[in-house]
């Protein structure tokens, strides 16, 4: 388990892409502002600050939990940090410095790779899987729902201005990098987890995953201009759906109570837009019942489209989003066939359950109890 080059090189990548992703979001809502689209700002800036302030709890009790099982007090500095929105820029801070360290200090070539050299490692994969995962809740959180407004607000009126492209093409590349970085980080961080090695399923794992989601969002901005009050309604019972099936699973990724019922709430959201592995087991038949209603959902979207269509929006629009919602859904399942048919490093055991949570606890650690894949 060695923190590489390359790994240092996609951490960087990684908060280029999150500063970004911010400076974007802010760019897009003050413009908003200035054109007096008071709605679309608030509503941009909501969505930014939800996210945020999400990730800073999760984070900030991470902190706690790690220096308390460090035997250390916590420190008030990390809480005000947090506060300030400055927790993903601190475990970036530390992440970076000791990665920098473990990938280009250390000489792997030595004959005796020490033990202080291999805990570096591990301390340092540790802290960019934390991360992985605080991007991941950020992305569902504040990206998907950024990127359904802006497509709405450019579909409806017909014309958007550069910030607004800017905005739906930097969602789309924060979507795609979170979602693969964070599949292979959490792969590394457990010892007892099969890499996902090689370009090819990392490729097809990603296209598995951005076709699906955004032939799902093209389709809730179709029911957003059918009716919004339906539409969120549909969002609603989908998110309850997702909590309620979290509480089920019963699942354990934080010590604290109040924190646990925070992650449920959080992975509800997720689930509205993706299939995510939630307690380790096999999923073949929660994911294929997943598939199935979304695939449903989406062909009602379009008939409800057809038969109904609307003044509001720019019909020139609808027949290349219509041909696009179900290409990208075909490919997305496609792909998702061949990941998990070829590519997934667990398809010689499919019919067990999920090797992490199937085995016993080899390390104890807040990532074998995350979600899985």
């Amino acid at each position: 388990m060695k923190y590489t080059k390359q790994n240092f090189m996609m951490s960087v990548l990684g908060i280029i892409i999150y500063i970004t992703d911010l400076i974007v979001d802010i760019w897009v809502s003050v413009r908003f502002f200035h054109e007096g689209q008071y709605v679309f700002s608030v509503l941009s800036l909501s969505f930014m600050l939800f996210g945020t302030l999400v990730v800073q709890c999760f984070s900030y009790s991470w902190f706690k939990a790690d220096l308390k099982k460090a035997g250390q007090e916590s420190q008030h500095c990390f809480l005000l940090l947090h506060c300030l929105q400055g927790g993903i820029f601190t475990r970036y801070w530390f992440a970076l410095k000791r990665g920098y360290h473990a990938a280009f200090t250390y000489d792997s070539n030595t004959s005796n790779f020490m033990e202080e050299q291999i805990d570096l490692h591990k301390e340092v994969i540790d802290r960019v899987t934390d991360l992985s995962m605080l991007r991941l809740f950020e992305t569902y959180l504040e990206g998907c729902p950024q990127f359904i407004l802006q497509l709405y607000i450019l579909l409806g009126h017909g014309q958007a201005n550069f910030s607004q492209y800017a905005a739906i093409m930097v969602s789309c590349c924060a979507i795609s990098w979170s979602t693969v970085d964070y599949q292979v980080a959490l792969r590394k961080s457990l010892p007892d987890k099969k890499l996902l090695n090689g370009l090819c399923p990392k490729i097809t794992y990603l296209f598995y995953k951005f076709f699906t989601l955004l032939s799902w969002m093209l389709s809730v901005v179709l029911l957003l201009f059918v009716n919004v009050k339906i539409a969120l309604f549909m969002l609603l019972f989908l998110w309850l759906l997702g909590v309620i099936w979290a509480f089920k699973k019963n699942t354990q990724f934080c010590t604290s109570v109040s924190m646990e019922f925070l992650y449920r709430i959080v992975v509800g959201f997720i689930l509205i837009f993706t299939f995510f592995n939630i307690k380790g087991q096999n999923t073949k038949c929660p994911m294929s019942c997943y598939y199935i209603v979304r695939v449903l959902g989406t062909l009602g979207i379009l008939i409800v489209f057809w038969v109904c269509p609307l003044t509001i929006f720019n019909s020139d629009y609808f027949m290349p989003i219509s041909i696009t919602i179900v290409l990208t859904l075909l490919l997305g399942i496609l792909f998702l066939i061949v990941y998990y048919g070829t590519f997934h490093p667990n398809r010689s055991e499919e019919t067990k359950c999920d090797e992490i949570d199937g085995k016993p606890v080899i390390r104890e650690c807040r990532m074998r109890y995350f979600l899985m894949e």
